[in-house]
């Protein structure tokens, strides 16, 4: 027999209020960007144990890629002088005024989850309130002091228990189409700067590029995407450069790669709008159509012929458009005019007293 087709559902006919999609939304990105943030940095602090000997200002440019890749540079230097791995790590992780740091994104998180509580299920609702607790509490601190890996370990593991918390008590509605949504451009984002993030770091020299470093690297990629063992699983050979890249950008199955991320949001967005697939409504199923037929007609050598880094920059920008039409299309309301409203309630009640009179 034949398997079913997943199929867009019709346009439902009460849409959800822009502020619980927008709280929905958010809620899947802050858990997913803090997640991969998290990843973001033990790549980096991994990395630099594949180097015997570095100078301070190899060290300084190995996380000055880092602030580069996440756009947060400007904001760094605002507040400190020098990009180390204290100062970098610091900022990324702990620092309140970084409003992408790892605990930033959960106390938004934290905000969005109370503002819809009676919408989300009280499972994710714990789970949301306990790791602001926790990162609240002196204790986060000494952890994260005492050990990164344990401190960032505990952030991915409450970001897939509350995907799967998501999963398990969530109704298949609106809201949890919103939620998916913003975690798969989140996850897209993410991938693309990891990878990203390998072009940025810098080699004592050029000789290493393919050599024992260069694959040490590339292997740490994997690990922070968790892909080694389904890289293994795919290829069963040696790691290559041009074999990374390709599974983290065009893997059909794997979750984290940007060929699936894009189908899942191509895939959410036809079931928020009701739009058939195939077809569009708006600008982001356009647009997220186009990215997803790209990738599905793009060979990894047309990839390097072009730069890698080059590839990915064209696709960074289109999905943060896609993310602004998402807003402008669902979640933004235009300002109520005040006096316009109480002109209109006005005329009502004259209209209703006309009427009155008319009939007595």
């Amino acid at each position: 027999m034949k398997a079913a087709t997943l199929a867009a559902p019709p346009r439902r006919k009460q849409p959800m209020l822009s502020r619980v999609a927008n709280s929905l939304y958010w809620l899947g990105r802050y858990f997913e960007r803090a997640e991969n943030t998290a990843r973001l940095l033990d790549v980096n602090l991994h990395i630099l144990l594949d180097f015997e000997k570095l100078d301070d200002s190899s060290l300084t440019e190995h996380w000055l890629s880092l602030l580069h890749s996440t756009g947060d540079s400007e904001l760094f230097f605002k507040s400190h002088e020098k990009a180390d791995a204290a100062s970098v790590t610091e900022f990324m992780t702990l620092d309140p005024a970084n409003p992408n740091s790892i605990c930033a994104c959960f106390f938004a998180a934290r905000e969005n989850a109370r503002m819809i509580r009676d919408r989300i299920s009280l499972e994710m609702w714990e789970t949301v309130n306990e790791l602001y607790l926790f990162l609240k509490s002196p204790t986060a601190l000494t952890t994260w002091q005492n050990g990164t890996t344990e401190f960032y370990a505990r952030i991915k593991n409450t970001a897939h228990l509350f995907h799967g918390l998501t999963d398990a008590t969530f109704p298949r509605d609106e809201g949890y189409d919103f939620i998916q949504l913003g975690r798969f451009i989140e996850r897209a984002d993410k991938t693309i700067r990891l990878l990203d993030l390998k072009y940025h770091i810098l080699l004592p020299s050029t000789s290493d590029v393919g050599g024992a470093v260069d694959t040490a690297q590339w292997r740490t990629v994997l690990r922070c995407a968790s892909a080694l063992e389904a890289y293994r699983r795919f290829y069963v050979s040696e790691i290559l450069p041009w074999k990374v890249a390709e599974f983290l950008l065009f893997s059909e199955t794997f979750p984290r790669s940007v060929r699936h991320c894009l189908g899942q949001i191509d895939f959410y967005l036809h079931r928020i709008s009701g739009t058939p697939s195939g077809q569009h409504r708006n600008e982001a199923e356009r647009l997220c159509g186009r990215l997803v037929s790209e990738l599905n007609y793009t060979s990894i050598d047309e990839v390097f012929k072009k730069g890698l880094h080059e590839f990915l920059g064209e696709i960074l920008p289109v999905l943060d458009q896609i993310g602004e039409i998402i807003f402008d299309t669902f979640m933004a309301h235009n300002p109520i005019d005040e006096v316009a409203e109480v002109r209109l309630h006005q005329q009502e009640e004259q209209q209703q007293q006309t009427g009155s009179a008319q009939d007595s």
